[in-house]
């Protein structure tokens, strides 16, 4: 699947005139696959908040779906952007987790993404969380979680 995503993917850059210095497809467990471009400029791949990148990921995906044997998932990313926002995300709330156990009380995030929401759901799901209980609130783009204990 690997030599599918890129050779799906390298056509697309060229058809964008995008100049890239190489892909990195990376297999993680359960076909949830990593894609890493390379890019000479980032910033058009990346586009304004993630949009043209978020496009692209669902493009490669409609793409690969007619072609792969099995269901799965992709997270496309250029440069290692979306990894870097989703390490600063869990830290974010690795530090108000430590405010809520310190305080005993409730603490609301920044509205966010639905990505970056369970990706919080999940990552306090673990059991070094379990005093600790997260929950979504409001609705659209302002839609947030609340941490609390349980």
């Amino acid at each position: 699947m690997e030599e599918i995503i890129e050779e799906t993917l390298k056509p697309i850059l060229g058809l964008m005139h995008i100049g890239f210095k190489g892909i990195q497809v990376e297999s993680l467990e359960d076909n949830h696959y990593r894609v890493n471009i390379e890019a000479e400029e980032p910033q058009l791949l990346i586009g304004y908040h993630g949009a043209t990148l978020f496009s692209l990921q669902h493009l490669l995906k409609i793409l690969l779906f007619k072609k792969a044997e099995n269901d799965f998932s992709i997270a496309l990313d250029v440069d290692n952007y979306r990894k870097r926002q989703e390490e600063n995300v869990l830290q974010m709330a690795e530090q108000r987790v430590e405010q809520v156990r310190k305080a005993n009380a409730s603490v609301k995030l920044p509205p966010m993404s639905p990505y970056f929401r369970r990706l919080i759901h999940l990552h306090l799901a673990q059991t070094k969380f379990n005093d600790i209980h997260t929950q979504s609130e409001g609705q659209g783009n302002y839609r947030a979680i609340v941490i609390s204990s349980t």
